[in-house]
């Protein structure tokens, strides 16, 4: 009879066990691989989303920061743009790599301090100058101050403003575009500033309006 009810016992555990695990969600390692890697993936982009500026109070910043000239590549200084077939300065459209460019309306933040080429043109970024003022880096309350008292030029892109128009009273904008640049930093380096401008350029050597607008949510 005792041994009646141990095997009764058991099948009944069997049983009950079956049915728990029949209820249990089933994760393999890959599942919880990209459970994790969605959390990390999505948390930029709600972080970026969470950004919003006014077009006019980001444009007064973008016409502070952005110049009408800018260096790009110093190798492509030696084309001699005459559309030879094998010119290893064409891109791939038939364009030209240029050495540098020049606009009627400030139009890029350029993405370095100071750049110098072979044939001894050279170019220094107002921000390098106008920011970083007294050494390599800056607090938030100098980058805000010194921004805020740049001179302002009608850019090109973004809401048109008139100089006399751009004076600015809020300084949110500023204060989100030094948190932009310097990440959790408490101090911004112009090195770091240089390399996060190429960064939110994708690359490219300056900023323009459309990724500048971008990067402070002014769309």
């Amino acid at each position: 009879m005792a041994t009646i009810k141990r095997i009764s016992f058991l099948i009944g555990s069997i049983y009950l066990t079956t049915q728990v695990s029949g209820f249990a969600p089933r994760l393999d390692g890959a599942t919880c691989r990209r459970t994790q890697s969605s959390l990390f993936s999505e948390a930029p982009a709600a972080a970026s989303s969470e950004i919003k500026t006014d077009p006019k109070e980001a444009v007064k910043l973008f016409g502070r920061l952005a110049e009408k000239y800018i260096m790009l590549d110093a190798s492509a200084g030696m084309c001699c743009y005459s559309g030879c077939s094998d010119c290893e300065f064409r891109e791939p459209g038939g364009g030209y790599r240029m050495a540098d460019q020049s606009s009627a309306r400030p139009k890029w933040i350029p993405s370095y301090d100071h750049r110098e080429f072979n044939s001894g043109k050279e170019h220094t970024s107002k921000w390098s100058t106008e920011i970083f003022t007294e050494g390599p880096s800056v607090t938030k309350e100098e980058f805000v101050s010194r921004l805020i008292n740049m001179d302002f030029v009608p850019p090109l892109g973004g809401p048109y403003l008139a100089a006399s128009a751009a004076g600015i009273d809020d300084e949110t904008p500023a204060t989100t575009l030094f948190d932009i640049l310097a990440g959790e930093k408490e101090k911004l380096t112009k090195h770091r500033m240089g390399l996060q401008i190429k960064s939110l350029a994708n690359g490219e050597e300056g900023l323009t309006w459309a990724h500048f607008s971008t990067a402070m949510g002014a769309k």
